[in-house]
């Protein structure tokens, strides 16, 4: 199963709201990585992707109602 399959089974309120969750604790996650850093730096990728796909997934049921 891909990860986008999850997404799209999703309501798009749901989408902005765990979009908004991702960016807030990206933001979170590179402010303790700048004080301290962090065990796995891999864990900001993992979050700037997966904002990456909940942003496409949005733009994509916005391009299919117009």
């Amino acid at each position: 199963m891909k990860k986008e399959e999850g997404l799209r089974e999703l309501p798009t309120s749901d989408l902005t709201e765990k979009l908004e969750g991702e960016i807030l604790h990206l933001t979170k996650l590179r402010l303790n990585h700048a004080v301290n850093r962090l065990d796995n730096p891999n864990t900001l990728k993992a979050y700037r992707r997966s904002i990456a796909r909940i942003k496409t997934e949005l733009r994509r049921r916005e391009i299919e109602q117009s």
